[in-house]
């Protein structure tokens, strides 16, 4: 593993013989985390080596190991944008950090991502992100629960249709559907269709209702199904994973190398 940050998820790897080294920049533990690694410290040497950020974010060094890297998104659009950092595009939940270092120089840059957030009042697939970190020309897959986009090789549209029915959640898939339809139609070019007048209505309607869905008082069944699938955090550094299948749909990109 070559990363900028090491946290607790490391021990996961460790423990099941999936990882025998790390490069890393910085060890940003929990308590718990901290007692064991003091614990173990002669057993982690052999395991660990820290780097200063000039070396392991360094683009020359990343693009000539020829990194797979995995970093996590708070929404993205349907062309492959990807917000990293804001909430509705103003308020700041984290820093970019080295995620774009480590994307616009990958040999293949994957993001993952829950395909909704607090029990559907967010959909983290949006017809068009309110914050760009990571443009689409930088973004090769995107997973969530439900499914992985390749999105190499493809148009704009060619991948937005990957992103709306393989990664969006059944909820909001027809009204991304809806939303695509209404964009080839409203659009001034056809390249990469945007509605401007309803591009950002989602964000707006969450603001002014608590949802982005129209209809969210009305999809209780649809919701409570969602929120059986236990949501944790996956040994994949940053990944989430929902009752596995995030990180199977990460495991098949890898093995196929899409």
């Amino acid at each position: 593993m070559h990363t900028e940050v090491i946290q607790d998820s490391i021990f996961d790897l460790i423990d099941s013989d999936k990882l025998r080294f790390a490069s890393t920049t910085a060890l940003t533990f929990s308590p718990e985390g901290q007692k064991r690694f003091h614990k173990e410290l002669h057993d982690f040497k052999s395991k660990f080596i820290l780097r200063p950020m000039e070396i392991s974010n360094n683009p020359e060094v990343i693009r000539q190991i020829g990194l797979i890297t995995m970093n996590t998104a708070l929404e993205a659009d349907i062309y492959g944008n990807v917000n990293s950092t804001h909430v509705l595009g103003s308020s700041m939940m984290n820093g970019i950090g080295g995620s774009g270092d480590f994307t616009r120089n990958a040999y293949s840059s994957i993001f993952m991502t829950p395909s909704i957030a607090k029990g559907g009042k967010f959909s983290a697939f949006v017809p068009m992100v309110s914050h760009v970190d990571h443009n689409e020309h930088s973004v090769q897959i995107i997973i969530s629960e439900q499914g992985l986009a390749n999105l190499r090789a493809q148009s704009p549209k060619q991948g937005a249709k990957l992103i709306i029915e393989k990664c969006a959640h059944p909820m909001y898939r027809d009204l991304l559907r809806d939303y695509f339809k209404q964009a080839q139609r409203a659009s001034f070019g056809q390249h990469t269709p945007h509605d401007l007048k309803q591009a950002l209505s989602w964000h707006v309607r969450l603001q002014e209702t608590g949802s982005m869905h129209p209809d969210y008082q009305k999809l209780e069944n649809i919701i409570e199904e969602s929120q059986r699938n236990i949501v944790k955090r996956s040994p994949i550094d940053s990944g989430i994973m929902s009752n596995g299948r995030l990180l199977d749909s990460v495991q098949t990109a890898l093995i196929l190398d899409i």
